[in-house]
């Protein structure tokens, strides 16, 4: 455990394409005061580009950390509709999304794109979290952790001095949204088969996928597991703070 414990847990809310203006600052009045829950914890909430302004300037001063859900691989140009590094740099965030499986899916982003967005989001300042997992058949078949290699390989490619800059996020695809979840056993087993293959004990992982107040504890217990990356639970402001506080 001793590992374990120089690694600083991290619970990181993603909204995915949620939220209002009113609904936002409800959420935030919950979870904000809460500042308690972040000496052993780092707290980050990934909201939609357009809403980031809002929470920055309501976090500003409590601890909590700001993280955008995409970015580009590109610094700036003609690149209609993209959201920059810089730009997202520029409102206050600090940790960026890249690679979720619904970009991957939605978007048909590849690995080697996802690479590029890591290298964009360091570049400026970032610290990107970078999304791996398998579908349902992939696991089914026995291919589970090929399939995840496969999708780190291009982040492995990059060199130590990246990988130990990134954190990791495991998310098996068919436990997302599905109230499947993997055993704390599985997650752990994939957890310890990333940090082996990407060879770096300062390399945090995070488990997402359907992550619940009444599973968090038993997840985190797991010696690789280092967080949550928590989808549909960050918009219920007392589940999320009772997944922190576990």
């Amino acid at each position: 455990m001793g590992v374990h414990s120089l690694r600083k847990r991290m619970v990181a809310g993603n909204w995915k394409m949620n939220g209002s203006l009113q609904s936002n600052r409800q959420l935030l009045d919950v979870v904000l005061p809460q500042t308690q829950l972040l000496s052993e914890c780092d707290v980050l909430l990934c909201a939609p580009f357009v809403y980031l302004p809002q929470l920055q300037q309501a976090m500003e001063g409590t601890g909590f950390a700001l993280g955008a859900q995409d970015v580009s691989v590109h610094a700036k140009g003609a690149y209609t509709g993209e959201v920059s590094g810089a730009m997202l740099a520029d409102v206050g965030c600090r940790w960026v999304i890249v690679g979720h499986s619904e970009r991957r899916q939605y978007h048909q982003e590849s690995s080697a794109q996802v690479a590029a967005k890591v290298l964009a989001a360091l570049g400026a300042g970032l610290t990107p979290i970078v999304c791996v997992g398998e579908q349902l058949a992939d696991r089914q078949a026995g291919q589970a952790v090929c399939v995840v290699h496969d999708q780190l390989d291009p982040i492995k490619a990059l060199g130590a001095q990246i990988v130990e800059r990134v954190v990791l996020a495991y998310e098996p695809v068919w436990a997302i949204g599905t109230g499947l979840t993997a055993t704390p056993q599985q997650a752990q087993d994939m957890h310890a088969q990333i940090r082996a293959f990407m060879g770096s004990d300062v390399v945090r992982i995070l488990y997402g996928g359907s992550v619940k107040a009444d599973n968090a504890a038993e997840l985190f217990a797991m010696p690789d597991i280092d967080g949550a990356l928590v989808g549909g639970a960050s918009l219920d402001a007392q589940e999320f703070l009772r997944i922190v506080a576990a």
